[in-house]
């Protein structure tokens, strides 16, 4: 007797976000709209109530991401989501999440930037997302889909590993994978576990008072405070290492790509390498933090060299620079603005470059 197929439906990348979130236990959600992320909004707008949840569409991005505050401080599972320029506004309501160890889940569907920038898929907010881009030494795990199925899992995990760690966890998606329609199964995704919270506000009488706060105006404190957080940081870069892995292990260049850009290389790894001079694999990063730099660094042990696909001047590479510490080269094809990299493009720059190990100058 065949197993039953899991049932899927066709659906954007933006909803089944959405719906993972729901899936996921999510409870509260805050955003404003912007493109490329609207159907996001708009699917939470219309579900998210029918399921006995909590949906603002709030004044700005800063109010939005303030509410956040609120909601997981009571003890609810939060999420909201935006676009470059509105997830800037958001950064430094973040940093009050990371600083007050309060769980959210926060998406960003990138554009071209800088500034207000178009709706074009991007990759340009690398740095934002896994320097912690506000102010003070915190981090956020970071979820970086390729697929839109991929979306709705990473979507799911990210408010487990908000819980778990007691941190906002952001998923850097982008335009394309936003707004493309994929078949996604969801019968994987539930029911939800969210863990006692017994540091949450909830009001109830007779129970012990909890006081939740960023502010510690004794340096000792903070100091205390920051030793704590550099454990918890550290366990997550020892537990959360995610990437994949395609194409033979023993190639001798190797591509580096996440998100859209991945899917492009994947295809020069799986159906165009019988047409390169050399053997090819892909390298893609799943959590951007923490980044898999030992992996790749052993991946990358005997290859003639690395390129990196990025839809941005340039921000992946100095992770994978720095992963690999000069043990091999290191090049970039940098797709700036909102232009998708194609495949036969991504060919060509690598017969340029590891065609021929004499070949000088650029292509």
């Amino acid at each position: 007797m065949r197993a039953k197929q899991a049932e899927r439906v066709l659906v954007s990348g933006n909803e089944a976000a959405g719906e993972a979130a729901l899936r996921a236990g999510c409870t509260f959600y805050a955003g404003y709209p912007i493109t490329p992320q609207n159907r996001l909004t708009a699917y939470m707008a219309e579900h998210l109530p029918r399921r006995d949840g909590t949906f603002v569409q709030a004044e700005s991005e800063v109010a939005a991401i303030n509410m956040l505050y609120g909601a997981s401080a009571g003890g609810a599972r939060c999420m909201t989501s935006s676009s470059s320029p509105g997830i800037s506004l958001k950064q430094e309501g973040i940093s009050y999440l990371a600083g007050s160890e309060l769980p959210a889940v926060i998406i960003n569907v990138q554009r071209g930037g800088p500034g207000l920038g178009n709706i074009a898929p991007a990759q340009s907010d690398y740095f934002q997302a896994t320097r912690g881009g506000g102010h003070g030494d915190y981090r956020t795990p970071v979820l970086a889909p390729a697929t839109v199925q991929e979306f709705a899992d990473l979507t799911y995990l990210a408010f487990d590993l908000a819980d778990r760690y007691r941190n906002p966890v952001m998923v850097l998606s982008d335009g394309m994978i936003g707004q493309m329609m994929e078949a996604v199964a969801f019968d994987h995704l539930g029911p939800p576990a969210p863990p006692p919270k017994p540091w949450a506000l909830t009001g109830e009488p007779g129970r012990k008072r909890n006081v939740i706060k960023s502010f510690q105006p004794v340096v000792e404190d903070m100091v205390e405070f920051h030793k704590r957080f550099l454990e918890k940081y550290a366990r997550i870069e020892r537990e959360e290492v995610r990437f994949e892995l395609t194409g033979p292990q023993e190639a001798e260049v190797l591509l580096v790509a996440y998100g859209t850009s991945a899917r492009v290389c994947r295809q020069v790894a799986e159906r165009m390498a019988g047409d390169l001079p050399f053997g090819v694999a892909l390298f893609r990063p799943i959590t951007l933090w923490p980044f898999p730099a030992a992996a790749l660094a052993h991946v990358a042990q005997g290859t003639r060299g690395i390129l990196v696909v990025e839809m941005s001047a340039g921000q992946l590479v100095e992770d994978v620079r720095l992963a690999v510490e000069g043990a091999c080269r290191v090049e970039l094809l940098p797709s700036p603005g909102g232009a998708v990299p194609q495949a036969a493009e991504v060919a060509a720059k690598l017969r340029y470059l590891f065609g021929s190990q004499e070949r000088k100058g650029t292509p």
